[in-house]
């Protein structure tokens, strides 16, 4: 489908192709998969705050335990989106659950007792991060370019699986001793892992790359669209993920709350971004991404600006978290829209690995940078304002510099 120079992405085409009833299954295997997997990786962020109490840990150190299982899903996102090119999601879904459980369980019988043992436990619990870069090139593949930003966004709804933590692990170790969680998780892990190899296929005519890893990655590398959805994605998603993995200790040390009171609201800061990731994937075929990011972004800045005041939660805390939320939420969904309009077929998932763990890694330096300036000043104030510093800049850079990508893709591509 050839697009006018002025647009940046076209509507669904007059008469175009259904979409087959197996995509939507597969793609509902992957959301439940991703969020199976996301549960998992979000284990130790719920509990952090009682194993700060029970350890006597220091904040950085708090900071450090819920942060080392973000930065290992992320990086470990690189290789794994690699492979899923190599070998598709069919191979790659079982083999990264089958792989989480064993620091799943690690982690609830025996790794929680000390800072070096969860530390261990939390390194390879970053497993479960990296189920993402294999669903996304998996999903994409099964949806024509028109209906990939939706369905991708669809798939991101299992970014929720951190919910699922948070509205469970606390209540259960409660009830139960800590092993609890970690135990259920791990068999519903081993479930997902047995189904994933019974029901997922990889889409008809599948592109499979030839040539190295290296090779390909070195390829990828020299994508503008890798860069540019990676810059774009560190601050939506990694805003995301910081706030998933840091917002209880913000609550209860900022605020006051109860554990169980913070972890719940952190569980509705996660739904209502799940809930507009598909919303700013469905926005973008129709709007195009730059104009969803624009606002989402817009809505970061905003966010962060009222909340470095420290306003009182009931309303207008509630009110500035939740919008950056929905923000941090719809702009994930868009830079992965992005993806599906700039990287080529054959090196989505190679793209997706990098953008992924681009995405991580913003979520995994704002907790360590909360958390040391909380410890210096007191105060979280300083951080918010470098939340919409970067926001600031990440708006520009969008109305600029991807929005001339876009702007030039039409000519690049339209047949010679």
């Amino acid at each position: 489908m050839v697009q006018s120079s002025t647009t940046e992405s076209a509507a669904p085409a007059r008469g175009a192709a259904p979409v087959p009833a197996r995509a939507w299954l597969m793609l509902a295997l992957a959301t439940v998969g991703f969020a199976v997997n996301f549960w998992a990786w979000a284990l130790l962020s719920p509990l952090g705050p009682r194993l700060k109490d029970t350890l006597q840990l220091s904040s950085f150190q708090q900071s450090l335990l819920v942060a080392v299982p973000v930065v290992v899903g992320s990086l470990g996102r690189i290789p794994v989106g690699a492979l899923t090119d190599r070998f598709g999601g069919r191979v790659m879904f079982p083999v990264v659950s089958a792989a989480t459980i064993v620091p799943v369980l690690y982690l609830g019988l025996a790794g929680h007792s000390s800072l070096t043992a969860l530390l261990a436990g939390g390194f390879f619990l970053g497993i479960g991060g990296t189920a993402f870069a294999v669903g996304v090139p998996f999903v994409g593949a099964w949806f024509p370019p028109e209906r990939r930003g939706l369905a991708i966004g669809v798939f991101g709804m299992g970014m929720g699986g951190t919910a699922v933590s948070a509205l469970t692990t606390v209540k259960l170790v409660d009830a139960h001793g800590m092993a609890d969680p970690f135990l259920i998780t791990a068999a519903v892990l081993a479930g997902y892992a047995v189904l994933a190899a019974l029901l997922l296929r990889d889409a008809p005519g599948r592109t499979v790359p030839t040539g190295s890893a290296l090779r390909r990655l070195a390829d990828t590398l020299r994508l503008g669209v890798t860069w540019q959805a990676s810059a774009l994605y560190a601050v939506a998603f990694g805003g995301y993920v910081a706030f998933s993995v840091y917002l209880p200790t913000y609550l209860k040390t900022g605020y006051g709350l109860a554990q169980a009171d913070a972890a719940d609201r952190m569980a509705g800061f996660v739904l209502l971004a799940v809930a507009m990731r598909p919303v700013g994937g469905w926005l973008s075929d129709r709007l195009g991404p730059v104009r969803v990011l624009a606002v989402a972004l817009g809505g970061v800045l905003a966010g962060a600006v009222v909340q470095s005041l420290t306003p009182s939660l009931a309303p207008v805390g509630t009110i500035a978290f939740l919008t950056m939320a929905a923000a941090l939420g719809a702009g994930s969904g868009a830079v992965f829209a992005l993806v599906a309009l700039l990287a080529p077929a054959d090196k989505v998932g190679s793209v997706t690995g990098i953008v992924g763990a681009a995405g991580g890694l913003g979520g995994f330096v704002p907790p360590l940078v909360m958390g040391s300036l909380y410890g210096a000043y007191g105060s979280y104030a300083i951080g918010l304002i470098l939340l919409g510093v970067v926001a600031a800049a990440a708006l520009t850079f969008t109305e600029t510099g991807v929005r001339n990508a876009l702007t030039r893709r039409p000519a690049a591509a339209r047949p010679h």
